[in-house]
């Protein structure tokens, strides 16, 4: 392969969510925190999303986490997730995946049996504390951002349904969470496509016609994703699947949508301060989740959640592209990635070769070689 950058990358999932971390061969983005460094690599250098994400590399059930410097004394490391078609500002999956490849990468000092350390994410500081044996990452537990409720009982218009009403809460993004028995649908795997196919129709419904704005940061809004919720069939206290862009199921019980539900829970009498909820996905995964304790959101009472699971590493890639490759910067087709993205295809005759990475002249993104990292 005639590649002149190469970017190493390891390979994560935690419940199922693939979450592969970027390791090295990408600078850090410009930016005063790793908020402004997530919009600096979305704007000047979104090239390197394309190049993990897309097909032939990736695949529409793919996220990527690329590790920063935190800007913060009080974080070990900052990581920016970047997903299918966006930068979301926290995930919960995709902290698992990045504090247990830090951890066992060596990046972060391991210390047995726990390791605490700090993460700067994009929505703010997130704190983990690792279980860690025989030099191993057991399981990670973070304490997520406040969650809180933006409105229960929301009447919503869907076309081609009528009204139906959705809870919406914040737990890292906004989310509008619906029963699927409301459907007649169950959260299993053989039912995915529906489920995929009438979340995206449900979140875009959502977005249009239920305000949701962060009530401290202006930079955050707007309901993004839609949870179906159902009883639990796998010794859980709640199952769930949350549906992500551009159509598609996440494979884990989605730490930020658990956070968010906790919310839903409490505001709802249904779960106290120090009470756990174990949360199922749609292929049984489990999350642990626990209300910590109670805080205030700009005028809204939140709920400070934990999230606990656990990440598997799955091999590490070293990846570039061949400048004589028309395909090599990414690419997609609409029977998975199903929307209307103009954005998802390219013209592969026009691509130059260094389009994959952004222009340089804004975000230096440029890659250490093998040699310059002593492999």
């Amino acid at each position: 392969m005639r590649a002149r950058r190469v970017i190493t990358v390891v390979g994560c999932h935690a419940g199922g969510e693939i979450g592969n971390v970027v390791t090295g061969g990408v600078l850090p983005p410009p930016g005063a925190t790793v908020f402004e460094q997530m919009q600096a690599l979305r704007r000047d250098g979104d090239g390197l999303r394309r190049l993990l994400l897309r097909e032939p590399r990736g695949s529409v059930a793919c996220h990527a986490n690329l590790i920063v410097p935190s800007t913060r004394p009080d974080c070990a490391a900052g990581f920016i997730i970047m997903e299918p078609t966006e930068y979301p500002p926290m995930s919960g999956s995709n902290t698992i995946c990045t504090a247990t490849v830090l951890l066992e990468t060596g990046m972060v000092a391991m210390h047995e049996p726990i390791t605490e350390f700090g993460i700067e994410t994009p929505a703010g500081l997130i704190r983990v504390y690792a279980e860690c044996k025989n030099g191993c990452c057991e399981r990670v537990t973070f304490g997520n951002v406040p969650a809180y409720v933006v409105g229960l009982d929301l009447p919503l218009e869907l076309p081609g349904w009528g009204e139906l009403h959705v809870d919406v809460a914040w737990g890292g993004a906004f989310f509008a969470f619906v029963k699927a028995s409301d459907f007649d649908l169950e959260i299993v795997p053989d039912q995915a496509a529906q489920l995929a196919e009438l979340g995206s129709r449900i979140t875009a419904a959502a977005a249009a016609q239920i305000p949701a704005q962060h009530h401290l940061r202006s930079d955050l809004h707007t309901i993004t994703f839609t949870t179906f919720t159902a009883p639990p069939r796998a010794g859980g206290d709640g199952r769930n699947t949350t549906v992500v862009s551009p159509g598609r199921l996440d494979r884990s019980p989605c730490g930020t949508a658990t956070s968010a539900r906790l919310a839903v829970l409490h505001a709802r009498g249904e779960l106290e301060v120090g009470q756990t909820f174990v949360h199922e996905s749609i292929i049984s995964s489990k999350f642990v989740a626990r209300i910590e304790g109670l805080t205030e959101m700009g005028p809204a009472r939140a709920v400070r959640p934990s999230i606990s699971g656990r990440a598997w590493l799955t091999g590490t890639q070293q990846l570039g592209r061949d400048r004589r490759d028309p395909l090599g910067a990414g690419f997609a087709v609409a029977d998975t990635w199903r929307g209307s993205n103009p954005d998802w295809t390219i013209d592969v005759a026009a691509a130059p070769d260094d389009s994959v990475l952004g222009s340089r002249q804004h975000l230096d993104l440029a890659v250490l070689s093998t040699e310059a990292e002593g492999q």
